[in-house]
């Protein structure tokens, strides 16, 4: 299956939220992430990725029939390094899991933008740590460093 990386439109927004709510109950099984009263889960930098040109919302979609497989955000906000690229959000519908589409959309990502990168794994998820380690060993060819819970690689 061929993916693809769309923008997500302000029009579209709703439907981004919906897909982040899902992975952000994912989450919350590691995270401690507490729903609000209104049984949502907090994300302050929602608007943020449709107003800040640090910011970008994709979905990843397959090419031929543009279904929608899962979401990507990507911003500037480095922790260990100066300027770069960091995954801030980043989930594959269940359904199209272990089908290799999670790791060629980090690539469709990390090609996007050359330089240095920054991805840290859902916090005390152990299967998020291994996809993201397999993935960023591989792509890097091991050129990569891990501390404090951060993938940190350059991208040429």
């Amino acid at each position: 299956m061929n993916i693809i990386l769309k923008r997500v439109e302000e029009t579209q927004k709703e439907i981004l939220y919906r897909l982040l709510q899902y992975s952000l109950f994912e989450e919350s099984l590691n995270d401690q992430n507490d729903m609000n009263e209104d049984a949502l889960f907090e994300y302050p930098w929602f608007e943020n990725y449709f107003t800040e040109k640090s910011r970008e919302a994709c979905f990843i979609k397959e090419q031929e029939s543009e279904r929608l497989l899962g979401f990507v955000m990507i911003n500037t906000h480095m922790q260990k390094s100066g300027f770069g690229h960091s995954i801030a959000e980043f989930m594959v519908l269940p359904k199209f899991r272990r089908k290799g589409i999670g790791k060629r959309a980090a690539i469709l990502c990390f090609e996007k933008y050359p330089g240095a990168w920054e991805v840290s794994s859902s916090y005390g998820s152990e299967q998020a740590y291994l996809f993201w380690k397999n993935v960023i060993d591989e792509y890097t060819g091991n050129n990569n460093k891990y501390e404090d819970g951060i993938f940190c690689f350059p991208v040429h």
